[in-house]
């Protein structure tokens, strides 16, 4: 309704202050842009800032002819086979812009620049689908310094526009990744993870974003989300894989599609996010508890799997049943059970003998190793038990 950084959330200057203590932190902040669209709303209103609006009408920022009228239905998109329909009506009732027009772009780009001036890092374009990749080009160029950019592109079999379309303007989310792993859950295909990020459904590793879950896909049900017990298993394959760069969701607990964050009664302001402790994978949630996936700590020393690893290749692949394994040469080395019953074994790990932490299990590595160990043969390999929706992850950096 506005491009005033003032929200339920917070205001600019708390929103900057975010940003820089992250930044002091060694973390970037990506915005996520709404570029494509405002508002879906008939009936006029007012935003959190004091912004009013109007369907097509927004003071000081556009009037009706800043907006398209595609000739559909209502001005929706009805068929998405059709490039003139997804690129020019409306999503979901909401108002679309012409991002063809010079007057729209300069007004995006002085939001995006305006961002950047508060310190974000770059940005994730919402709904880059429904704009053409040339009109996203023209607001990059606009733009100051050089911000990177992730654009919002699902993929559609079928359909005229794909992500490739946009690989010229910076990454894309690779929604097949998500979609692939929910395939993966069961059945007798678990070894088809080897062949995630190598068909023609997937852009280049270099460009592509991917995703167990996002704030979208957790609610349709297209991919998993934190009540699958698989979670961990499949984040963790994600963190071991040398394909693509991951992305770590963290969010609330849900009961249905429009559940939302907990807010105050009185203010209308969502109350500061509090972690709410992991306990395994039969947790209960309540609506609104932070389940902050990202700090569970299989996921957190993933993170750090990943970085040991570096570009080592992927070599000694083994699936049997609901077991993978797979090592990252001479650096890491993980195991995984997306199964109920325990599965034992010996793998090759491809590294060095010794005594290794587990970062599958119990607390985040630190300086003393407070999970089980596991012994590394001469020749390389381990010998163990993954229990249930299990990981066992051995990396050269917890050698103990």
């Amino acid at each position: 309704m506005s491009y005033l950084v003032e929200s339920r959330l917070g205001n600019e200057e708390q929103f900057t202050n975010m940003v820089q203590t992250c930044k002091d932190a060694g973390v970037d902040i990506i915005a996520d842009a709404v570029i494509n669209h405002m508002t879906g709303q008939e009936t006029p209103g007012e935003g959190t800032a004091g912004s009013t609006y109007e369907h097509y009408e927004y003071p000081g920022i556009y009037t009706r002819e800043d907006f398209h009228d595609c000739g559909s239905l209502n001005n929706d998109i009805t068929v998405y086979t059709d490039r003139f329909e997804v690129q020019n009506c409306e999503l979901v009732n909401l108002a679309d812009l012409k991002t063809e027009s010079e007057k729209v772009r300069n007004t995006l780009a002085d939001y995006l620049n305006h961002l950047t001036e508060l310190g974000v890092a770059g940005f994730r374009i919402d709904a880059a689908k429904h704009m053409p990749a040339k009109d996203i080009a023209a607001v990059i160029e606009k733009l100051n310094g050089e911000p990177t950019i992730i654009q919002e592109v699902i993929r559609g079999a079928g359909e005229p526009i794909q992500p490739e379309d946009y690989l010229d303007n910076g990454g894309v989310f690779e929604f097949s990744w998500g979609k692939d792993m929910k395939t993966l859950q069961k059945g007798s295909t678990f070894k088809s993870f080897f062949k995630a990020g190598t068909r023609s459904t997937y852009a280049p590793s270099e460009s592509a974003y991917t995703f167990v879950e996002n704030h979208d896909t957790e609610r349709n049900n297209s991919t998993l989300t934190y009540k699958d017990p698989q979670y961990e298993v499949f984040t963790a394959l994600m963190l071991a894989s040398p394909y693509g760069t991951p992305v770590l969701y963290s969010g609330y607990a849900f009961t249905d599609h429009d559940t939302g964050a907990v807010m105050d009664p009185l203010e209308g302001t969502i109350f500061p996010a509090q972690c709410t402790e992991r306990t395994g994978v039969d947790q209960q949630y309540t609506n609104g508890d932070y389940t902050c996936q990202q700090d569970w700590p299989t996921i957190r020393n993933m993170v750090a799997w990943r970085a040991y690893a570096g570009a080592a290749p992927v070599v000694e692949e083994w699936s049997e049943n609901d077991g993978l394994a797979f090592a990252r040469e001479g650096k890491s080395f993980i195991a995984v059970n997306r199964g109920i019953d325990p599965i034992s074994g010996t793998w090759q790990t491809t590294l060095p003998a010794g005594e290794y932490c587990d970062g599958g299990a119990g607390t985040a590595w630190n300086d003393v190793c407070e999970n089980p160990t596991h012994t590394v043969a001469e020749d390389g390999t381990v010998s163990g038990e993954i229990p249930s929706y299990g990981v066992l992850a051995l990396t050269v950096g917890q050698q103990h």
